[in-house]
């Protein structure tokens, strides 16, 4: 187990992770995330990680925008957590497949 400690932690989204990591397919997830989130919700993360894979890539700020709507505060503050955060960003992105 890792010695991780998030400030976050908590018995509640020790639960909420469990569920995550218990999802097994991609329709799994769907059904989860479309119970849990509300639309608008869903999308923000959905874009956030469109912003950090982006990022790694290089885009510009401008680019980044164009294509995913995002603000300009939103890339900040996904791109300050790619570089100062946790690298949760960077730990999905080193393992997921990039389109």
């Amino acid at each position: 187990m890792s010695e991780y400690k998030s400030k976050l932690e908590s018995p509640e989204l020790d639960y909420l992770c469990e569920a995550i990591l218990s999802l097994q397919t991609k329709e799994e997830c769907y059904k989860f995330f479309e119970d849990i989130f509300t639309i608008n919700e869903l999308k923000s993360v959905e874009q956030r990680l469109q912003v950090a894979k982006m990022l790694k890539q290089k885009n510009t700020y401008s680019e980044i925008a164009s294509s995913t709507g995002a603000s300009t505060a939103t890339i900040s503050r996904v791109n300050r957590c790619l570089n100062y955060g946790s690298d949760g960003y960077n730990l999905v992105l080193e393992r997921i497949k990039w389109e």
